[in-house]
């Protein structure tokens, strides 16, 4: 939603070099405070390329699909961000998947499909946005697998504000060149201003901690959510009608989420009735 109020005045390299510069600011003095500065000099390279892959690359992509898209359907092929982390994490890590995990997958599937089954409209959508988008939760699902193979041992923080400092230089020269095409008003700053202070700095911390205590496979998972709060936002702030196909659909994502974070499992389930 953001994004669609941002993309237009301010243009693709704009919205996304803030983003990156702006988030970069909130999060140095947190890695400076806990002194891990050496961390990102240290793992400068495979920052690096999660910094291509997780934040400039797709970033750019989802501002370009905002221009065309409604924001429900960016919401919605934000939430295949997890569909192909965990394709990347059998073909590429060879990781196995439990039962219970497997499961969680399928609902979340379902869960992303019920979600659009009556809010979208496909009619008159271009499909180069559609495949934009779908390539930027590509990168997501590429970059938290590269993290897990390459920087296990690296500070979550110190890959937050690298990757997000990187890629503010590597867009620097786009956003110079490319002029904005609107005169942003103040809420087109404002927009901006939490798009980058609260929706990527703040959440980028969090998010990264979540990988630490839970780990990368299981963090990705919150995408789920994507689409289920995409929809909360657009009845609370654009009237937008709940149906009782988005509420299925958001029953349904928050179990496939417990089933693959393992909150729900039979092992639990055992020994709760244990317990009985």
């Amino acid at each position: 939603m953001l994004m669609r109020i941002t993309a237009p005045e301010f243009g693709i390299w704009a919205v996304v070099e803030l983003r990156a510069l702006l988030a970069t600011l909130v999060l140095l003095p947190f890695v400076i405070a806990k002194q891990q500065l050496g961390d990102i000099r240290v793992f400068a390279k495979p920052i690096f390329v999660v910094a291509l892959t997780n934040t400039a690359i797709p970033f750019s992509l989802f501002t370009y699909g905002s221009l065309h898209l409604p924001s429900a359907l960016t919401a919605l092929l934000n939430g295949t961000a997890p569909m192909f982390g965990a394709l990347l994490a059998w073909l590429w890590l060879k990781e196995s998947m439990t039962h219970s995990a497997k499961l969680g997958f399928v609902c979340g599937f379902v869960g992303v499909y019920l979600l659009s089954y009556e809010t979208l409209n496909f009619q008159g959508v271009s499909l180069l946005p559609v495949l934009a988008c779908l390539g930027a939760t590509f990168g997501y699902g590429y970059a938290i697998c590269y993290i897990k193979r390459y920087l296990p041992n690296a500070k979550p923080l110190a890959i937050a504000v690298g990757s997000q400092a990187i890629s503010a230089l590597v867009l620097l020269p786009m956003a110079l060149y490319v002029p904005m095409p609107g005169s942003p008003d103040l809420e087109s700053w404002l927009a901006v201003g939490f798009l980058a202070v609260i929706c990527t700095g703040v959440a980028y911390m969090m998010y990264f901690r979540l990988i630490v205590n839970i780990g990368p496979s299981k963090a990705i998972y919150v995408g789920y959510l994507v689409p289920l709060f995409g929809l909360i936002w657009g009845a609370l702030i654009l009237q937008e009608t709940i149906s009782s196909y988005m509420i299925a659909g958001g029953i349904t994502i928050l179990l496939g989420i417990s089933l693959t974070s393992g909150a729900i499992s039979k092992t639990k389930y055992k020994k709760l009735m244990r317990r009985k």
